[in-house]
């Protein structure tokens, strides 16, 4: 088991260097709009899957300043010419200024002070070539430290379920992968201090130090559910339990009443029998 290096809860901030005003205007694309290709869908159950694991481990669901993680925005890496980007299904980086990214809407790395620690492109038909190759000589060229490929189909656009490579002296070079009895694919990711996994068409983050999986979508999605539907049922229960109480209680009244009147009318009846015999008496005597 590789030795792990765990994201540090805070990391040390880079200043951000802001190289003037950026003239919007004259770029060829709107950066507030996401880059997504036209088969997007096919992509997106993994990309979200890895966003919301990456957002739970690394940002703290966007509390964290130091740590910006985003999908399909604006990476640019030529300071002469913003038009020249790229846009990362998913990348991630530490210690920077994620509020002064998000307002200058466009991360730079000569502004940010680093380029992204991790990127993560998952395959498409439109877009699987680039990922092998243009892309990969990229975030080579940038600096990006990991490069992950994500095939959900299992390897029909990739050529393999995952790969990952690791920059070192300026290329990137492969991380080993091993495969579970159970079929799913692992590889370790130095920058997470964590595994990432293709299991069943989705991606998996595990833990080392704890050996389990961290919580997938799919799987709080469906336990919230489950217990919605549990909790909703128990409800249900005891609204009937709780009618049907009130309504023996009810009954119970209503059967008492009855019994009430029916014992007062016999009493009123047996008054006015014994007043009737008293006025019969002194007749009888005389």
């Amino acid at each position: 088991m590789a030795t792990t290096v765990p994201v540090p809860a805070t990391v040390t901030m880079r200043p951000y260097r802001e190289q003037g005003k950026i003239d919007y205007a004259r770029l060829a694309f709107d950066p507030d709009e996401r880059e997504l290709p036209p088969d997007a869908m096919e992509q997106e159950p993994a990309v979200q899957e890895l966003l919301g694991l990456l957002a739970s481990r690394c940002t703290d669901f966007g509390q964290r300043p130091d740590t910006f993680l985003s999908s399909n925005t604006i990476l640019c890496y030529d300071p002469a010419d913003l038009n020249v980007r790229v846009a990362p299904d998913v990348y991630l980086a530490f210690g920077v200024d994620t509020q002064a990214i998000r307002q200058r809407r466009l991360y730079l790395p000569w502004e940010a002070g680093k380029p992204p620690d991790l990127a993560v492109e998952v395959a498409s038909a439109s877009t699987a070539r680039q990922d092998v190759t243009a892309k990969r000589q990229i975030y080579a060229r940038i600096g990006v430290r990991e490069y992950w490929r994500f095939d959900p189909t299992g390897g029909k656009y990739h050529g393999q379920p995952l790969a990952g490579e690791r920059l070192f002296e300026g290329a990137y070079r492969p991380i080993g992968l091993t495969r579970e009895p159970d079929g799913v694919l692992k590889g370790y990711s130095a920058v997470l201090g964590l595994y990432l996994c293709w299991a069943r068409e989705l991606p998996r983050l595990y833990d080392p130090e704890t050996e389990t999986y961290l919580e997938n979508w799919p799987e709080v999605a469906a336990a919230r559910e489950a217990a919605a539907a549990e909790r909703d049922a128990a409800e249900t229960q005891a609204a009937v339990e709780q009618a049907a109480r009130l309504a023996e209680r009810t009954a119970r009244r209503a059967a008492e009443t009855r019994a009430t009147a029916e014992r007062d009318k016999r009493r009123a009846a047996e008054a006015e029998l014994e007043r009737l015999r008293a006025q019969l008496r002194p007749s009888e005597d005389g």
